[in-house]
């Protein structure tokens, strides 16, 4: 029988890269399947999922609310932030609370920085939505009054004469009391059946897990996607995203994504309530 081939998406930078190397590179057992590296931006990968495209995704947490019923969450894969995360960068100080009535340049509005930015200032209406690459640019010209910064962008803003006026992390981790941040997660789709998705996830966590295992030939791989950081710089991103709350979310990890989608819910931000669906391998 052929293998079973399963398409991922990823997002092209240095964390997710890491995460997917030893199966980029074919170094672990495949357990029946082959597998296509889909390589998109997360916000496409969000949209992407919304019509079911590829079986296994990255998505962001605040995606996962119009997602719960194609696609299942696995327990692992997941980018957290533990008192950092994404930030609103600009070139001068702003009072925060302003950034609803100014240009703000995000990422994607399924992203989940642009969710808890707006539980931490207010409904932004009408966000200046580019490329996540190209958000601190788009500061440095001028062409928006500030950015959400996620990505290796949150170590290199200050290299482009930016400043942070909201750490994102921070701001939950008072909110909640400890949480992590919930940011990115893993997703599998619902029809592939309860016969695939468990040893699917294994192979997944498998992946992960190499990667922890063989860090330095898994960062020379993350470094390839990594857009001007140097190798201090790329190992400390993926330090930052790619650590044991990978391999498993843990109660708290599961906890935080379960209040992010209720704070939402709660704010009238994101349809629901949502049933957080973890399949367990």
């Amino acid at each position: 029988m052929a293998d079973q081939l399963i398409r991922i998406g990823h997002s092209p930078d240095p964390d997710d890269a890491f995460m997917f190397y030893a199966l980029a590179e074919g170094l672990i057992p495949m357990d029946g399947f082959r597998v296509e590296h889909i390589l998109r931006d997360i916000e496409t990968l969000n949209r992407w999922a919304h019509e079911g495209r590829l079986e296994v995704t990255a998505i962001s947490v605040h995606a996962y609310a119009y997602l719960a019923d194609r696609y299942r969450l696995l327990p692992h894969g997941a980018s957290m932030g533990e008192g950092y995360g994404p930030m609103v960068v600009a070139t001068s100080d702003i009072d925060p609370a302003e950034l609803p009535n100014l240009r703000v340049a995000v990422p994607g509005t399924w992203t989940s920085a642009f969710l808890e930015l707006q539980l931490a200032v207010g409904r932004i209406e009408n966000p200046v939505v580019v490329p996540f690459d190209t958000v601190l640019d788009e500061v440095e010209q001028g062409n928006v009054d500030a950015g959400l910064v996620i990505h290796e962008g949150q170590l290199t803003y200050q290299t482009q004469g930016l400043r942070s006026i909201i750490n994102l992390g921070e701001w939950w981790h008072d909110l909640t009391g400890g949480l992590p941040l919930p940011l990115g997660a893993n997703a599998v789709r619902r029809d592939l059946g309860e016969a695939v998705m468990p040893p699917l996830s294994r192979l997944l966590r498998n992946s992960i897990a190499y990667s922890l295992e063989h860090r330095e030939p898994a960062l020379a791989h993350a470094e390839q996607f990594g857009r001007g950081l140097n190798h201090q710089l790329a190992d400390e991103f993926v330090g930052m995203y790619v650590n044991e709350r990978t391999l498993d979310y843990g109660e708290d990890g599961r906890e935080a994504v379960r209040e992010l989608l209720r704070r939402g819910h709660e704010a009238g931000l994101v349809p629901g309530p949502v049933t957080v669906d973890f399949i367990e391998d």
